[in-house]
């Protein structure tokens, strides 16, 4: 029986580099009895193959059903230790780690001296790559040598270790409630979305200010500043408060250009931080600082100095792909904007086992909404398909409100108004299943039902009342959300007018640069 290829052993070897693969043979055959070994084996037939299939496995291998398991987990294991041999995988973290391993020998062996030399070393590396976690682990180890063992030690080295661990712990504190307000409010906008009324807007600021610690800007270094501005960050995404985005992203950009030794240490964060940037500078709609930070990314990215792991080469494409995708929104240059699809869909595939799925839904709405503002509505139906037929989707629930309220528009422009009423039906009962029934999503589905019932003659009328009543809401702090996915009033000018929607936003762009 073949099964799902997301075995996590095989995803393991398929993840490997042919220098990672060569490395793990030398180790596994460093003694002459694992030649043969039934891990090696079964390592060579998963190398081998192209999909998982157990069958395959023990009719080809030397491995019993019963012994497959074990087998599995202790290639796993191998592999594992194999890696983090590797010199591409020793960061300073794992470097840290190997001291206070070594550190830790030496202190049970009774070297007491050598033990706490090396901690000590270890402990200024620590502290200059902000891991203070690691820090106040090493300070914890020398108070219990210092504790223990008569060391003669510098005299004041009790009080020394102990102003360390409490300065060290404080600020762990801090760091540990700020990256845990972030990452709620990152649940919080996964699962939702941006805040869509007053009632949620007063809980997110409740939240928020509850659970900001109280902290002296001054005293906090580079990694409790990081978790700060991350902090402000999204709660300035979810209240939709774009202005500081931009400000918060830039603090956090900067922080890592004032500490440049820090872009190789935290290079996944340095990445987000440039996205959140680039978002803040697409939703605030500043075309030319959007590029211009657009393209300081791509240096960093293809500068050989740059580490990168497939972990961070993985981010690079999301962060880099899906900006690109966004600068033909800002100035409506979607026919340009389409030939970024095919290569991107092709790498989505490459990248599947690293992406996550709720970012490729990401990736079909915006190859949607350049379809649609190219007037291509057959093609953006076919991408708004793949996210609304996932079924396995429960996160952005705007995202997926949005992506119908699209397909309903798409499928009358498309002039596919055959089952126009099931799907009004079907896109109001999920509005309404997922609270997401909106003053905006009620004037389009209200506007489209009534279509069928307008004469010729009146449609552009009709047109017009629309866009005069949705511009109420186009500031609203609530209702403009419903604007950030789909900029229903260029496409309702567009019938107005009778321009493409990705002329009259290109119109609008051009009237405003040239102020």
């Amino acid at each position: 029986m073949i099964k799902d290829q997301k075995d996590n052993l095989f995803l393991l070897v398929k993840s490997l580099t042919k220098s990672e693969k060569r490395q793990f043979k030398l180790y596994v055959g460093r003694l002459g009895v694992n030649s043969d070994s039934k891990f090696l084996n079964l390592f060579n037939i998963l190398d081998k193959l192209s999909i998982y299939d157990e069958e395959f496995i023990l009719k080809n291998g030397d491995v019993k059903k019963q012994q497959l398991a074990n087998v599995k987990a202790h290639l796993y294991k191998q592999i594992l230790i194999s890696l983090k041999l590797n010199p591409s995988h020793q960061n300073i973290r794992s470097q840290i780690r190997e001291q206070l391993d070594f550190a830790s020998i030496l202190y049970h062996k009774g070297l007491y001296k050598q033990s706490l030399k090396i901690l000590d070393k270890s402990k200024e590396l620590a502290i200059h790559s902000e891991e203070k976690n690691l820090a106040y682990e090493i300070v914890e180890f020398e108070k219990l040598i210092e504790s223990q063992y008569i060391t003669r030690s510098i005299g004041g080295r009790a009080d020394e270790l102990t102003i360390q661990a409490k300065d060290l712990s404080e600020l762990n504190v801090i760091a540990s409630k700020l990256s845990n307000l972030s990452l709620q409010l990152y649940g919080v906008f996964l699962k939702t979305g941006y805040v869509k009324n007053e009632e949620e807007g007063i809980q997110v600021a409740e939240y928020f200010n509850n659970r900001l610690p109280k902290f002296n800007i001054k005293n906090l270094g580079f990694r409790e500043k990081l978790w700060l501005y991350n902090a402000y960050l999204w709660y300035s995404f979810l209240t939709q408060d774009f202005k500081n985005c931009y400000r918060y992203a830039s603090k956090w950009v900067d922080l890592f250009y004032d500490n440049p030794d820090m872009i190789n240490l935290n290079p996944v964060f340095f990445l987000k931080g440039k996205n959140y940037l680039l978002e803040a500078l697409f939703f605030v709609r500043s075309k030319t600082k959007f590029e211009e930070a657009l393209v300081r990314l791509e240096t960093i990215v293809n500068d050989k100095k740059f580490l990168r792991d497939e972990n961070v080469e993985s981010l690079a494409f999301l962060y880099f792909n899906l900006n690109k995708v966004n600068s033909h929104f800002i100035d409506g240059s979607f026919e340009e904007g389409l030939s970024l699809v095919p290569k991107i869909e092709t790498d989505l595939k490459k990248y599947s086992n690293r992406i996550d799925e709720h970012h490729a839904m990401i990736f079909y709405y915006k190859f949607a909404s350049l379809y649609f503002g190219a007037g291509d509505n057959k093609k953006c139906i076919f991408y708004l398909d793949k996210i609304i037929s996932n079924k396995s989707l429960s996160m952005r629930e705007d995202l997926l409100c949005f992506s119908r309220v699209l397909n309903l528009v798409a499928h009358y422009e498309a002039g596919l108004d055959y089952h126009i009423d099931i799907l009004l039906r079907s896109t109001y009962k999920f509005l309404i299943k997922m609270n997401d029934l909106h003053e905006v999503q009620k004037e389009m589905i209200k506007f489209i039902k009534g279509l069928q019932d307008v004469y010729p003659q009146d449609i552009k009328h009709a047109f017009m009342d629309l866009r005069n009543t949705l511009k109420m809401y186009e500031n609203h702090p609530y209702e403009k959300r419903a604007f950030l996915y789909l900029d229903i009033i260029s496409w309702l000018e567009s019938k107005i007018e009778n321009k493409p929607v990705g002329q009259i936003i290109k119109d609008k762009y051009l009237a405003e640069h040239k102020r």
